[in-house]
C-alpha cells in the first residue's frame, strides 16, 4: 500500500502544460506586462509562459511553505523581501501548483501592499481543489484527490526527502540496507521510480553528508 500518494512529473508534461495555461489566459483576455514567478516552483513555469504569452518582464519573489517533500512547514514565509515599483503594470503571479494555496496568498499580499501593480492575476498550473485556500484566476489541471506530484526541477531534492523519511521511520526494525531494498521500500511508500541516476546520486549525497554509511559491501548504514 503506497503511503504518499506520488505523480512523476515529465518535462514534456510542463511545457505541454504551460502552454495549455497560457491558452487559458489567452482565451480570458489577459494580456499580463509582467510575469512574477513564486520561486522557487514558479521558476520554469513563469519562463514558459513569458515565451507563449510573449511577455518580456520576469521577475520572482520567494514564498515558502514546503520545507520537506510532501511535508508541510507550519506556515508560509516571504524570503528576501524586496521592493519593485510596478505601477501602472499588468501583473501575472505563476506557481506551479496551488496546494494549501498558502505562499500564494502571503506573496499575493505582499505583492498587492509592496509592488502595487495596477492588477494582479494569479496563474498555476495545477490547483489541488479539496484542500487549497485559493482558487487562481487562471489554471490548467484541477486536482480533485491530492497527490505530491514530482516535478522534474526537485528530482533529486524530493528523492533525497523521501529517502531519509523511508530511514528515519524504519530506524527503529532496520538500521542497514542495500541498494535494491532502499529501491524496493521506495516503491512501496511512493508508487514512483525516479530512475538509476538520481536514485543513485540521493545515496551518494547520503553518504556525503554524514546521513549513511557505505561498507566494502555496498551496504548502507543508517547513522
Amino acid at each position: 500500500m503506497v503511503k504518499v500518494p506520488t505523480q512523476l512529473v515529465t518535462w514534456d508534461d510542463i511545457v505541454n502544460w504551460s502552454q495549455g495555461l497560457a491558452n487559458v489566459i489567452k482565451k480570458a483576455g489577459y494580456r499580463p506586462d509582467i510575469i512574477i514567478a513564486v520561486s522557487r516552483g514558479g521558476y520554469v513555469p513563469a519562463r514558459l509562459l513569458c515565451d507563449f504569452l510573449l511577455v518580456e518582464n520576469l521577475i520572482s519573489l520567494q514564498s515558502q511553505h514546503w520545507t520537506e517533500a510532501a511535508k508541510v512547514a507550519e506556515k508560509a514565509i516571504i524570503k528576501f523581501p524586496y521592493r519593485v515599483d510596478l505601477s501602472g503594470l499588468r501583473a501575472l503571479l505563476v506557481d506551479d501548483i496551488v496546494d494549501t494555496g498558502d505562499t500564494l496568498i502571503l506573496a499575493r499580499d505582499f505583492i498587492i501592499s509592496e509592488w502595487k501593480p495596477a492588477e494582479l492575476k494569479i496563474a498555476a498550473l495545477q490547483w489541488i481543489s479539496p484542500v487549497a485556500k485559493i482558487k487562481p484566476d487562471f489554471y490548467y489541471i484541477e486536482v480533485k484527490e491530492w497527490v505530491w506530484f514530482q516535478y522534474p526541477w526537485t528530482r533529486l531534492e524530493d528523492t533525497i526527502q523521501f529517502l531519509r523519511r523511508i530511514l528515519r521511520e524504519e530506524s527503529g526494525s532496520k538500521k542497514v540496507w542495500t541498494a535494491q531494498e532502499l529501491k524496493d521500500r521506495f516503491l512501496e511508500y511512493y508508487g514512483i521510480y525516479v530512475g538509476d541516476t538520481y536514485f543513485n546520486l540521493a545515496l551518494e549525497t547520503l553518504v556525503e553528508t554524514g546521513y549513511l554509511a557505505k561498507s566494502e559491501e555496498k551496504l548502507y548504514i543508517v547513522k
